[in-house]
């Protein structure tokens, strides 16, 4: 006879554990420990394929922001980073689909974005290449409509 509760217990187990292997995955330790000393080498998120979770605080965190909460709504989060580096937005969508449809309508006004899955990072394009490293995504250049900015004929 089997247990039922065995598949549900293991399933929950496992959610519960995966913030626990993430905060110390992603925390930082003594430089001068032995477990620091002897770990893997540190590489950035670009290199290893990592690619940020879809949550303002854990996004702004990877950049060395402490986020301001502009935005709480059910199709997005927009936080504030105001850095040394830069200010730049942190949108965060709860689905793909909205952030797709986001996308779309932020490309009338054109400009460079930093897209990850569920998240765009928005500000200067040298902003953007600082803290794509940190926290992975393409850059993607939204071209906006209306008249270019070159001399007229």
């Amino acid at each position: 006879m089997t247990n039922r509760g065995t598949g549900t217990r293991r399933a929950a187990l496992a959610a519960g554990l995966a913030p626990l292997l993430l905060a110390t995955a992603c925390g930082g330790g003594d430089s001068g420990s032995a477990a620091a000393s002897s770990g893997p080498p540190k590489v950035s998120a670009t290199e290893a394929g990592v690619v940020a979770p879809a949550k303002i605080e854990v996004i702004a965190g990877l950049t060395g922001c402490k986020v301001k909460i502009r935005t709480e709504a059910d199709e997005l989060r927009e936080g504030v980073c105001r850095t040394k580096q830069g200010d730049y937005l942190v949108t965060t969508f709860p689905e793909e689909k909205l952030k797709r449809t986001w996308l779309e309508s932020a490309s009338v006004y054109g400009g460079t974005y930093l897209v990850g899955t569920r998240w765009v990072v928005s500000g200067k394009p040298a902003v953007l290449e600082r803290l794509r490293p940190r926290i992975g995504g393409t850059m993607e250049q939204l071209r906006g409509i209306g008249p270019s900015a070159g001399p007229s004929t």
